[in-house]
């Protein structure tokens, strides 16, 4: 870029002025001022990005970026959200001192995403939000209790190669005792303003705590790093860090779990609320009216959602019902999803066969996956089940992105809790959504394209980021991985998941349903298990709108497509749009609709 600008200026000095010269000339200056303003964006971007980092230093370790695995981070002071809060307002003050107009239609992309970025973090800071989020620091689905196990286990993003390695961790241990120990502090001033909990989601936390606390050290996920030390260590080192491990574990992290369990069982929860919504929680409607635009980046209403849903159900059942009788079944369809549930043939025989399943999945769909996609990601994509101690609140997939430059892979982690309430018809749709082509291509490429400024490559919102993931099950028509009825029918009952999460999710917490509402809702409407359907709807509870997203986004996505075919006809190319959707991060969808917009008109 910078050799670019040195040649446009060299070339200013030199043209005489002339009549046929004064086009070239002004392109010129055109192309020297977008330099010149892209420059500076992206020098701001790489200061954020550096500040950022050193504020979230997890964020870095991600990455594979160690400068700062020494720190955890705390995630509940007032001196970190200061921070953030401090940060957003530089970075939107410097923003607004750059001329938009003088960029380049990339760099005005950036411009937008990162305006709407820090706005949105301003806003979520701002006191009449922190008062409704900070006072409840954790719940069932969201809190360090459940991540920082596995990510501490040496089988999670940690790395555990070198001596600092171990040494890292010890070091993060001691912050994660902190931190837990302040977290019963946020709940204390909660109590005192009457912002608070569920019954339900604390009821799960403590449950979790007891089921770690029951583990002896050498069972304990965080004693794991001392059963892989690598083969470089002498003796000497691996008794003592055995040692030291042990002592933050029976020292620090087994004693603040034990804090923390008693004060939500004797203190927080006998004042914890009933209702299960946000609007049963003071201040909660307006949070969620928030969370809604937030999550799905565009304006739309609880109201809104929930009719989508409802239409949403409405038309999937009926391509279920396609299915129900090309596979000759008699009875309703109702009586169809207890058979898909109940009837052994669709069960998995064992943990070793369900994971056994997803590895021969993995190999058919890279067989066929290049004639969607012109770009594969360079880290590769690992299959496992969830280790035991976390996978009985796991969702019944996720997926935890590799690095960068690929030494860390990509992992689809799969759930076998509860085996006999588990069914393998919608294994192809979950592997599509959560491996490849869906998590695992969107995070890595986007990941790996170092032109994108960090926010763009490391970030993102939820809309665009498990839109594309819906939208990727649908691929599996294109590829012809859907030929089996039952797997057909898996996917449908996947993206009936979604609609249902419209639907349950405004209704919990803007119309007032109950758990047992929502999960008869959603047993009545798919072929879900009740143990599936208990934790979906735990979920939305404790994390209100994230579930909106999926849906949102993905018929977002199928709308720009359809309008891409239209308008191009025999130019559409399925392999670049895709390039297009994912070649610049996740982008707000509003983003999204203009820059596909763009690119229907270049291409015309």
């Amino acid at each position: 870029m910078k050799s670019r600008f040195l040649l446009a200026t060299a070339m200013l000095a030199t043209i005489t002025i002339s009549a046929p010269a004064f086009a070239l000339d002004d392109a010129i200056q055109t192309e020297a001022k977008e330099l010149q303003e892209g420059e500076k964006l992206k020098a701001l971007f790489a200061a954020d990005d550096e500040a950022s980092l050193k504020r979230n230093p997890l964020n870095g370790l991600f990455r594979g970026d160690m400068r700062y695995a020494d720190r955890l981070g705390d995630f509940v002071s007032d001196a970190y959200f200061d921070g953030e809060r401090s940060a957003a307002e530089e970075n939107v003050k410097n923003l607004k001192a750059l001329d938009r107009a003088k960029l380049n239609p990339t760099d005005q992309i950036a411009y937008d995403v990162f305006l709407r970025n820090q706005n949105d973090t301003l806003k979520g800071l701002s006191k009449e939000y922190m008062d409704l989020t900070v006072v409840r620091p954790i719940n069932h689905f969201f809190g360090f209790h459940t991540f920082y196990p596995n990510f501490a286990s040496g089988q999670g993003a940690a790395p555990f190669k070198t001596m600092e390695d171990y040494e890292n961790n010890l070091k993060r241990h001691k912050e994660f005792v902190v931190m837990m120990d302040a977290s019963i502090g946020r709940f204390r001033q909660g109590m005192e303003s009457g912002v608070v909990e569920t019954k339900m989601t604390i009821t799960n936390v403590i449950d979790q705590l007891d089921t770690q606390l029951k583990q002896t050290v050498e069972e304990s996920p965080y004693f794991g790093p001392t059963k892989m030390f690598p083969e470089s260590f002498s003796d000497a080192d691996k008794a003592r860090l055995n040692k030291e491990y042990r002592a933050a574990i029976e020292e620090g992290i087994y004693p603040v779990y034990t804090r923390l369990r008693d004060f939500l069982k004797t203190e927080y929860l006998p004042v914890a609320r009933d209702g299960v919504g946000l609007m049963h929680m003071k201040g909660g409607t307006k949070l969620y009216d928030y969370l809604i635009e937030s999550t799905t980046t565009l304006p739309m209403t609880a109201d809104e959602i929930h009719k989508l849903g409802l239409s949403e159900v409405t038309r999937i059942k009926t391509g279920m019902e396609i299915i129900r009788k090309e596979v000759g079944f008699k009875g309703t369809l109702p009586e169809f999803f207890d058979h898909l549930r109940n009837d052994p043939k669709f069960k998995p025989a064992s943990r070793e066969g369900l994971t056994q399943g997803y590895y021969d999945l993995g190999k058919k769909v890279d067989a066929v996956i290049s004639t969607q996609f012109k770009y594969l990601p360079k880290a590769p994509l690992e299959i496992r089940p969830y280790e035991e101690f976390r996978e009985k609140y796991e969702a019944g997939g996720s997926y935890q992105n590799g690095t960068p430059d690929g030494s860390r892979p990509g992992i689809f982690y799969f759930n076998a809790y509860d085996l006999p309430s588990r069914t393998t018809p919608g294994m192809t749709t979950l592997y599509l959504h959560e491996g490849a082509p869906g998590h695992h291509f969107q995070i890595s490429i986007a990941q790996e394209n170092e032109a994108l400024p960090a926010f763009m490559r490391f970030g993102g919102n939820t809309a665009y980021v498990e839109g594309w993931a819906l939208y990727s099950e649908t691929l599996g028509y294109d590829m012809g991985l859907y030929k089996d009825p039952y797997q057909r029918f898996g996917t449908l009952s996947d993206e009936m998941l979604r609609a249902m999460r419209l639907v349950v999710d405004t209704g919990i917490h803007s119309k007032g349903w109950t758990r047992e509402q929502a999960i008869d809702y959603m047993l009545a409407n798919s072929d879900m298990g009740k143990t599936d359907a208990t934790a979906e709807v735990e979920r939305y509870i404790a994390i209100p709108s994230q579930a909106l997203a999926y849906k949102i986004g993905a018929l977002t996505i199928q709308r720009l497509k359809a309008k891409s075919q239209k308008a191009l006809g025999k130019k559409f190319d399925v392999r670049e749009f895709h390039n297009q959707i994912l070649n610049t991060g996740a982008l707000p969808l509003t983003v999204l609709e203009k820059k596909i917009d763009d690119w229907i008109a270049a291409q015309k």
